[in-house]
């Protein structure tokens, strides 16, 4: 058997742990799957004196993790630490500066700096991998780099947090509020003490400009990412969703399109949307991930599973290891840096389809004949509208309104909104769902 890959490990939390364990529990398989040992050379970490449950003794021990990346004894650096910049940057640029590997489960890093850090490892002829990045350990990134490789990719969506997940299937199964329900995935470890990454969609927007880069072959782009998280659904939303027959999920969704000079453009939103009862997504529950590719001659691919903890992101990790272990370099995101298409944004406004709207509103008449006059006015029409009981806002009360529209332009939409704004008839902002029916 072939010389060990030696690795360096930085970031020993949840997932870091995981890997050791993993390459621990399995060295025999990996060895024979990957043609050679994988072997942990140094390790670093923030706390050095933690107990974490594994035994770190027989490792080298860096307290600036930046130095791993230079270690002659170190092939391939994985860095779990965390974070868009700072150390975990540092590390990056300084392992692929000395013509070193590199494997992270960091989205935030990949998001933000992914196509400098691409450049920097085809120009080393080093391995830069990430499967673990996005959806744990679903393998969706080598699926659309290998599996549908192909294929001209149409559209990637799904369910990329599984906070968010965990938090509205919960609500839907037990009817509580997003307040009470997040309370208690912070205390089940399901959520951060701090979730704001989470439910407010940024985490998923960081997966999806991945899935978006590698499935339509142009230049990440995290920037013009729309995102809007959960924090405003309510019980209600979720039992008028049901029985409509939908269910409500975050969805990260991307496509491309050409506009009217036939330039490609890239539309990527996170949104909570109505997800039909007939579709995969609607009952993907819990804490799962799951992501649909489609692509034209494949057609629909579901990848679901686990999308975080420590023994699926570990094995994402590993997995990578493996591949690197047997030589496979590749384009990080499958096609070369500097051939990614530059796609510029794509407006969402010409976009067809049904929204659900939800308008919370004084109680008092003519409110709804208000409402109405703008969504008219506005060239929306109305499939079905339903006015709901009073809900405490704040110290007053007010009372819920919820409809449905036909399908039509979302600039439609927004162009009603725009003439209630501002209107003292209503007591909170609107809440705008769109709908996924296939």
């Amino acid at each position: 058997m072939s010389e060990p890959l030696r690795i360096a490990l930085a970031g020993l939390g949840t997932v870091g742990g995981g890997v050791i364990r993993l390459l621990e529990a399995n060295a025999a398989l990996i060895a024979r799957r990957a043609g050679r040992p994988i072997t942990i050379s140094a390790i670093s970490a923030r706390n050095r004196s933690k107990d974490r449950g594994v035994d770190l003794s027989a490792y080298a021990w860096e307290d600036d993790m930046v130095i791993l990346g230079e270690r002659p004894d170190v092939d391939v650096v994985v860095e779990l630490v965390g974070g868009a910049d700072g150390p975990a940057l540092a590390l990056a640029r300084t392992t692929f500066e000395a013509g070193k590997a590199l494997v992270t489960a960091n989205k935030a890093m990949v998001a933000h700096h992914g196509l400098e850090l691409a450049a920097k490892a085809e120009a080393a002829k080093v391995a830069f991998k990430f499967e673990a990045a996005v959806a744990g350990g679903i393998p969706v990134i080598k699926a659309l780099k290998e599996g549908a490789a192909a294929n001209h990719i149409d559209r990637v969506y799904g369910i990329l947090n599984g906070t968010c997940n965990y938090i509205l299937s919960t609500m839907e199964d037990t009817g509580r509020d997003f307040a009470d329900v997040l309370a208690e995935a912070q205390a089940k470890g399901y959520a951060e003490s701090d979730p704001t990454f989470d439910i407010d969609g940024i985490d998923a927007a960081h997966k999806l400009a991945i899935l978006s880069s590698i499935a339509f072959g142009t230049a990440i782009d995290f920037g013009p990412v729309a995102a809007t998280g959960i924090r405003r659904v309510l019980a209600a939303d979720i039992a008028q969703a049901d029985a409509l027959g939908y269910y409500i999920r975050l969805i990260g969704m991307a496509e491309t399109e050409l506009d009217a000079a036939g330039q490609r453009r890239l539309f990527q939103r996170v949104h909570p949307m109505l997800v039909h009862r007939d579709h995969p997504l609607a009952h993907v529950d819990g804490a799962t991930n799951a992501v649909v590719a489609e692509g034209n001659f494949v057609g629909r691919l579901l990848f679901q599973g686990a999308g975080a903890g420590d023994g699926p992101t570990a094995s994402a990790v590993v997995a990578d290891l493996i591949d690197i272990a047997r030589g496979d370099i590749g384009a990080p995101f499958s096609i070369p840096a500097a051939e990614l298409e530059k796609a510029s944004p794509a407006s969402s406004g010409h976009r067809t389809g049904k929204a659900y709207l939800r308008f919370t509103v004084a109680d008092r008449p003519g409110v709804l004949a208000e409402i109405t006059a703008a969504m008219r006015d506005a060239g929306v029409s109305i499939e079905s509208l339903i006015q709901k009981g009073r809900a405490a806002i704040g110290s007053t009360e007010a009372v819920l309104v919820a409809m449905v529209t036909h399908e039509g332009p979302e600039s439609a939409i927004a162009e009603a909104l725009r003439l209630l704004e501002g209107s003292p008839s209503l007591a909170a902002p609107p809440l705008v769902m769109h709908i996924l029916e296939d």
